[in-house]
């Protein structure tokens, strides 16, 4: 039963995610889409102690990105930066190749000229 529970809650997250990620610049979607979904097959055999936080996480990452999508929708003068900072404490916790990709990324989601050139339909 608690196994069953588990699963539910990881995909109820997985695609709440999702869900908010069509709020995000189309560019940004589809990166952020990809990542999510690689993320959560990477870490469909992870321990239970790595699922702890690795859910942790992602949650996180949902709260953060849903006060965004709705300070966005808010229609408030300001542009809304979606993202947010890491401390030197979490930075400190990654491993290497975590470092990496997140680097990586970053590099990606920055680029004034984005690996994907996807334009959204304007009704013509």
């Amino acid at each position: 039963m608690a196994a069953s529970a588990h699963v539910s809650s990881v995909r109820s997250l997985y695609k709440r995610i999702l869900v908010l990620h069509r709020f995000l610049p189309i560019d940004l979607r589809a990166l952020g889409d990809q990542y999510v979904k690689d993320e959560f097959r990477r870490h469909k055999g992870a321990s239970a102690e790595e699922a702890k936080g690795f859910m942790s996480e992602w949650k996180n990452y949902k709260d953060t990105l849903q006060t965004q999508v709705l300070e966005s929708a808010g229609g408030q003068k300001r542009s809304v930066k979606f993202g947010a900072n890491l401390s030197d404490g979490t930075l400190g916790s990654f491993q290497e190749d975590q470092i990496g990709q997140l680097y990586e990324l970053m590099l990606e989601s920055t680029k004034s000229s984005r690996q994907f050139d996807i334009q959204e339909d304007g009704g013509k």
